[in-house]
């Protein structure tokens, strides 16, 4: 009985210092501009190094992050769809929505630009030269993000190009950078975050032709997923998460960074 008793304690004693040594960590769903441009490459380990805590990302569409987090999937949520965000938060499956930091999006194309939108400043305008063309347009058409931007510009422009798939218009089903390689294929036109496309090292002759629209403006927020509605969410360290993202030390870090000299993403948690 004593050496059952001295096995036992010595096997909690064991399973005690397994459970301390267990790293902490946090689960983010959150967007592919912001995994694939190497943001969080540059941003995460700084806050791994100041609280111990490992971000682990998951980085797919907007849409689907936000899906993702309507599950439980995940601790927090980073993402660019501003109403979709409020209306994540007003449904109860995040809490207090706060922004983070805002790039903008541009219009890419061939260099011949067969539509002739080189220079515009009304995006609207620009996918209503492109549809009257004929020219290739390709499309995330996965309910991202950009996609959301995308669909709104062209009720703007009085355009339902969904009439037109498999036409001119190219619906994709992919991330960002798979998207910007199919139009590069094509020479098609297409709508991008400006940080993935200063990471994308595809671009060929392609160049950013239409840009300076107001509408164009694309912020991120970040969202606690609501511990509330699940129960397992870790919200420390969640909290600490946030708090140091939009706080002084992650603002700097996120404005700190660049890529070949270009400043992907500006920070505005304070503004």
């Amino acid at each position: 009985m004593r050496l059952a008793r001295i096995l036992l304690i010595a096997l909690l004693g064991l399973a005690g210092q397994a459970a301390m040594a267990e790293p902490r960590f946090l689960i983010l769903q959150s967007t592919t501009s912001t995994q694939n441009s190497g943001l969080f490459d540059a941003i995460l380990p700084k806050f791994a190094e100041k609280t111990g805590i490992e971000v682990r990302v998951v980085a797919v569409g907007t849409g689907q992050a936000l899906k993702n987090a309507r599950n439980g999937d995940g601790d927090v949520v980073l993402v660019h769809a501003r109403a979709r965000e409020d209306e994540f938060v007003a449904s109860g499956h995040g809490t207090e929505r706060r922004d983070v930091m805002f790039n903008d999006f541009v219009i890419v194309g061939p260099a011949a630009d067969p539509a002739a939108v080189r220079g515009s400043t009304d995006a609207a305008a620009a996918l209503a030269r492109i549809a009257g063309s004929g020219a290739f347009f390709a499309s995330r058409g996965d309910d991202s993000g950009t996609h959301t931007k995308e669909r709104s510009l062209w009720k703007t422009a009085g355009i339902d190009p969904s009439g037109a798939s498999g036409t001119w218009y190219r619906e994709t089903g992919a991330g960002m950078g798979a998207t910007l390689n199919t139009a590069v294929a094509m020479q098609a036109y297409t709508l991008t975050d400006r940080g993935t496309w200063i990471s994308f090292r595809n671009q060929s002759d392609f160049a950013v032709l239409v840009e300076g629209d107001p509408r164009l403006h694309n912020p991120y927020g970040v969202m606690l997923v609501s511990p509330e509605r699940h129960p397992h969410v870790k919200a420390a360290e969640a909290r600490t998460f946030i708090d140091w993202l939009t706080g002084p030390e992650g603002q700097a870090a996120i404005g700190a960074f660049r890529l070949d000299g270009q400043r992907l993403f500006f920070p505005n948690a304070g503004d």
